[in-house]
């Protein structure tokens, strides 16, 4: 049997709902819509009732912040629907409530699926209702859910008995490759496939696809720093200051002879080779590490002189951006505080540049093709949360730096 519970936060706690009403009426432009409500669904099997009953008040649920409902109390809603993760994609509250009954009742973990459920009310049309749907659903990894009741959690997968071939792949014309990608889902453009078109032309077969699967994950950037090692072949540019810095980048790669490529990694990091070159770098503490260094210094400590290592470090695992919005790591400053912590140094502060603009500009103005910027990234100091993986910060300062021109122009 599968028992069913909705928790919804009390009033006065309700900051997810208000959030979203706050950004629906601003971001969205939705002026009609009145009130919003979020309940966590929890759907549970292979449970008795008893530990269920246990479950809602010490798992699902904390009595002195939420309330909670065996049926929606959303009858004079305007609209409901139900956002459920997409198959395959990990869950962490579900796996969270099934540990956590699984150490209550000392027995093998239960099924546990859950949903948000959002309950709209006020004068909106069903073109709304689209508009905040497309808002809180990210394709990608959810989609809406039923709101029925179900009487299992069991899923069924067919497992292949063999890897499928894709049969035909080396003869797809331009548009057919096209098609492909678009059919797939694949991060990879039309000159990449291309490109896996021509090596598998010179293996003389075609490819499984667990090979283009395989090879599409390396193109995201959590495998590959794809955009930033893009190589830079033609360059145009619309600000007297951005240009002044980019001919001074030249300029430094000349000095220290630097032959490779140019790309975003080489300009980031062009600076300490720069200064090593000219000597001014005697303190620096080296290591194979090339996102990261320490520098040797004296702290003065209540009068008393300690010698410190000083620790930088720069993650580019910034996701999403507008040049790569779906293949990101989601570390963002997380990742790179997360390094200097494990060598047990204090992070003092720390600076996202981002890939976005304003986030505050209304969803209405997003260049077409684009995610909004409030997806892309917003600011912890402004009430709402960020796609960035900013829990746990260790630090007391972190800046955000917004401006027009981070602004991607590619479609």
């Amino acid at each position: 049997m599968v028992y069913r519970v909705y928790v919804e936060k009390k009033d006065g706690l309700q900051n997810e709902a208000l959030n979203l009403l706050g950004d629906a009426r601003t971001l969205l432009q939705i002026k009609g819509l009145e009130k919003v409500r979020i309940f966590n669904r929890y759907d549970v099997e292979n449970i008795s009732r008893e530990l269920f009953e246990t479950a809602v008040k010490r798992v699902f649920s904390e009595p002195q912040l939420d309330n909670v409902y065996e049926h929606l109390p959303v009858e004079s809603a305007d609209e409901v629907f139900a956002v459920e993760y997409l198959p395959g994609q990990f869950d962490q509250r579900a796996d969270s409530a099934a540990q956590c009954i699984a150490l209550i009742s000392r027995q093998d973990k239960p099924l546990v699926k859950t949903a948000k459920v959002y309950a709209l009310y006020g004068e909106i049309s069903q073109d709304d209702i689209e508009q905040i749907k497309k808002y809180v659903i990210n394709p990608v990894e959810s989609r809406v859910a039923s709101l029925d009741r179900v009487e299992t959690l069991e899923q069924k997968i067919d497992i292949p008995t063999e890897v499928k071939v894709l049969e035909g792949f080396n003869s797809l014309d331009e548009s057919g490759l096209a098609q492909f990608v678009r059919e797939q889902g694949l991060a990879m453009d039309n000159d990449d496939i291309k490109f896996c078109q021509d090596y598998f032309i010179s293996e003389k077969r075609d490819p499984t696809i667990t090979e283009i699967k395989m090879i599409d994950t390396y193109w995201s950037d959590h495998c590959r720093h794809t955009t930033f090692l893009t190589t830079i072949d033609s360059v145009k540019f619309e600000d007297e200051l951005i240009q002044s810095a980019y001919e001074e980048y030249l300029s430094a790669r000349d000095e220290i002879g630097r032959k490779k490529p140019v790309n975003l990694m080489d300009i980031g990091t062009i600076g300490a080779k720069l200064l090593k070159k000219r000597g001014l770098l005697d303190k620096l503490d080296e290591s194979e590490e090339i996102n990261a260094c320490t520098v040797k210094i004296e702290v003065d400590v209540e009068g008393e002189k300690q010698k410190w290592l000083l620790l930088f470090k720069n993650e580019t695992h910034n996701h999403p951006t507008e040049i790569e919005p779906f293949g990101g790591a989601a570390t963002c400053i997380g990742g790179a505080i997360r390094d200097p912590l494990s060598g047990r140094a204090y992070v003092y502060a720390a600076m996202r540049v981002t890939g976005a603009s304003d986030p505050l500009v209304p969803v209405k103005d997003t260049i077409e093709g684009k995610l909004p910027q409030r997806k892309l990234v917003t600011t912890a100091a402004a009430g709402y949360s960020s796609y960035g993986n900013q829990i746990g910060l260790a630090t007391g300062q972190v800046d955000e730096l917004y401006k027009p021109l981070y602004e991607a122009k590619r479609l």
